[in-house]
């Protein structure tokens, strides 16, 4: 093994029983890319049997409130309204309708169901109608996630007494990389609201994108962020950019596959105990990619025709690919 393979995988094991640490360096962690593929592959799926089953993976299902007509500018939502991309600003659904989709599913076999609105932040008006909703799905016994922007620490507290479970806000890129993104909030704005919501007790679903003409160090500086915050978020979304017309990022070049699955190995080796969510772009990943994503860590996915405005898999694609692979739903 090479000396650069040597110490990246002393970083990797720095315990043997699959520690969680929370001090990564970007040194650490640039060791980690730079790994041979093998090694790699093998520290992570060692580091993922200490803390989960390997043949398990959590079902989640992903349904958008509240569609398009949103003030950011992230240069890959369709969403904003700084982009013609025929997506239409459309009101806030209604809750017997919500319930409806939760309903169908549960039956479904989804475990998670997560409500995305497009807002920079919810009203307090709007926060009641969401507050229903959270309350109306919890109490069919699935778990409730919820992505509505950015939030101040009264709105994650009345969210929790709701039931809401976990709330989705990710970093997206590094912070020397975000700016290129996104002009519309900061890097501190996006920290301040995990903060909110850990502080409400609410669990953390919080990753990024790749593929949004970044480099490698931006992907690095991501995952160190990520594991070096005090908590590690207990759901890390891993994205690959869907590229939608109309967006500044329609064009440009995609993300070599071996370099996603370094993503995904990365965030397992150093969030041990988090759950990684295979999340967007999975609707142009082979069957292979993805089969290597699950052997690097992945444990997640979402399910159903779309993800917010976006296509995704399937349910009987995903179920034949998992049934290949011999993986199963997570278990309560």
């Amino acid at each position: 093994m090479s000396k650069i393979a040597v110490k990246a995988a002393d970083s990797g094991r720095a315990s043997q029983s699959g520690a969680i640490r929370h001090d990564w360096t970007r040194e650490q962690v640039r060791a980690l890319f730079a790994m041979p593929f093998p090694e790699l592959m093998y520290e992570a799926q060692r580091i993922h049997r200490l803390h989960f089953d390997s043949c398990e993976v959590q079902i989640s299902t992903l349904l958008s409130i509240k569609t398009g007509g949103c003030p950011e500018d992230c240069a890959y939502c369709p969403q904003s309204i700084h982009y013609k991309t025929g997506v239409k600003a459309e009101k806030i659904m209604r809750l017997d309708a919500v319930l409806a989709e939760a309903r169908a599913a549960k039956t479904a076999g989804a475990q998670r169901f997560c409500m995305g609105a497009a807002w920079r932040e919810p009203k307090d008006r709007d926060l009641d109608q969401v507050c229903l909703m959270v309350a109306g799905v919890k109490a069919m016994g699935l778990e409730t996630c919820a992505t509505l922007g950015m939030l101040t620490a009264p709105q994650a507290s009345r969210l929790k007494q709701a039931g809401l479970d976990y709330y989705n806000h990710n970093l997206d890129t590094s912070p020397e990389y975000y700016s290129q993104i996104i002009t519309t909030r900061t890097y501190q704005d996006r920290l301040d609201t995990l903060t909110h919501v850990r502080d409400a007790g609410i669990h953390v679903c919080c990753g990024g994108i790749v593929g949004m003409g970044e480099g490698e160090e931006d992907r690095i500086g991501m995952i160190a962020t990520l594991a070096s915050l005090p908590v590690h978020p207990e759901s890390v979304p891993i994205n690959l950019l869907v590229q939608v017309e109309g967006t500044p990022l329609a064009a440009g070049k995609t993300l070599a596959p071996l370099d996603f699955v370094r993503v995904i190995a990365a965030a397992r080796i150093t969030m041990p105990a988090s759950v990684v969510r295979l999340s967007a772009g999975r609707e142009d990943m082979s069957d292979e990619t993805q089969a290597l994503a699950f052997l690097a860590g992945a444990n997640s996915i979402f399910y159903g025709p779309k993800l917010l405005t976006t296509p995704n898999p399937e349910r009987d694609r995903d179920m034949a690919l998992l049934d290949r692979l011999g993986l199963i739903p997570m278990s309560d």
